[in-house]
């Protein structure tokens, strides 16, 4: 609105799509696991059991977690928090459309 512009990568735009694609791609190559995830000793893993693949996180985080979060004004990430506590398979929204779910190795 002012006509300034900044780059300045910890704020804004540019961090955000550093972040989706950290969480996009380290999974694939990583076999399920994020630093957080390795920490916890926890891993994303698709429903049939196999590894993760491209397709299931970009589904996963883009679409599911970050365009409906959008979408829904973040309306679906509180419902997200609440089928987690209450669903007896603790997956989410984003674990329903990428087809995945956290669990141990």
């Amino acid at each position: 609105m002012t006509g300034n512009f900044s780059i300045d990568w910890r704020n804004g735009a540019t961090w955000e799509v550093i972040y989706i694609l950290y969480l996009v791609i380290t999974p694939v190559l990583w076999s399920g696991y994020v630093i957080g995830k390795r920490i916890c000793k926890i891993k994303l893993k698709r429903t049939d059991g196999d590894d993760v693949t491209l397709s299931n996180t970009l589904l996963r985080e883009v679409v599911g977690f970050h365009l409906v979060g959008i979408v829904t004004l973040g309306v679906s990430l509180i419902v997200s928090v609440f089928m987690v506590i209450f669903r007896e398979d603790k997956r989410a929204i984003h674990d329903l459309i990428g087809g995945t779910y956290v669990g141990k190795p």
